[in-house]
């Protein structure tokens, strides 16, 4: 096969992963135009209409899903076994990507990736910000992070930190004018900062355990984040009160700049783990990026 057709090939798998021509051409680097002519070229060889186009959208035609059906996981082995030469070299070298929370990177990775990437600079990491339960293997990232509760049972978890607690937590200027909550229930009647969660598109539920008794509570407030520092920010400014890992709060606590509440009803959580699919090839970097990752090193 001449080295053209390959190219429309992945140009093909591009745009039908995408599902979109501007998403796939900027993946692939190249103009919309130059990609559309690419996918006629690839539908004039072929003798089928490969691709169905709306105004609003582009999907594969089944013609084009049995192409790609057949064609991507080829692509993914070669590129696996062009990655696994990587082995031969002295210095090992490819890109890993990873999906995590940002409390996850900023305590978790960051600290200890920082090392890393001194001692292997052929190796180069992608890390995206996501509160979602990201499908990796869809997504086409090599590993996520997330707490061992949060991760599916056919997954590859490795841990890589300790056990986790929440804590409830406020200014002194809050409580200035609110009684302190002595249950779970009584946040009902307060002004909770929220957390916004893409995977189930609606606001987490505060959650709490004592003795065995396990809680969720759906707490309502001014406002509402998708990060969790903006959550911890919003506290200290007096702006109501946050449900945050303990160890971001600590500093404020130590200065008195926050107050802990309900901390009898906040337990321990499993620490973050790293998760990835039990098919997928290791390649030196990812594996040498999983140990350093690993918990108790």
């Amino acid at each position: 096969m001449e080295r053209g057709s390959f190219d429309n090939l992945r140009a093909l798998i591009a745009v039908g992963r995408e599902r979109s021509f501007t998403k796939a051409a900027g993946k692939l680097g190249l103009s919309q135009s130059a990609l559309s002519q690419t996918i006629r070229q690839l539908e004039s060889k072929v003798g089928l209409r490969l691709l169905a186009r709306t105004t609003r959208s582009v999907s594969l035609t089944e013609a084009g899903e049995r192409l790609v059906r057949v064609a991507a996981p080829r692509f993914e082995e070669i590129e696996a076994e062009l990655d696994a030469l990587s082995e031969l070299r002295r210095k090992p070298a490819g890109t890993v990507r990873i999906t995590a929370g940002d409390h996850a990177i900023q305590s978790i990775l960051w600290p200890k990736l920082t090392k890393f990437l001194r001692s292997y600079p052929d190796i180069k990491l992608e890390i995206a910000i996501d509160y979602g339960l990201t499908d990796i293997v869809t997504e086409r990232y090599d590993a996520g992070v997330r707490l061992g509760e949060q991760i599916a049972t056919d997954m590859i978890a490795v841990r890589i930190g300790p056990d986790i607690r929440f804590a409830v937590v406020g200014a002194s200027s809050y409580f200035a004018k609110r009684a302190l909550p002595k249950m779970p229930r009584d946040l009902i009647d307060h002004n909770c900062i929220n957390l916004r969660l893409p995977t189930y598109g609606g606001l987490y539920a505060w959650e709490f355990e004592k003795s065995g008794r396990e809680l969720k509570v759906r707490v309502e407030g001014q406002l509402v984040f998708n990060s969790i520092f903006q959550v911890l920010e919003a506290a200290v400014a007096g702006l109501g009160l946050a449900y945050v890992p303990e160890d971001i709060a600590r500093p404020y606590l130590a200065k008195g700049r926050l107050k802990q509440v309900l901390s009898e009803w906040c337990s321990p959580w499993t620490g973050y783990h790293l998760y990835y699919p039990h098919q997928r090839q290791s390649s030196p970097a990812f594996a040498l990026l999983v140990e350093a990752l690993r918990q108790n090193r």
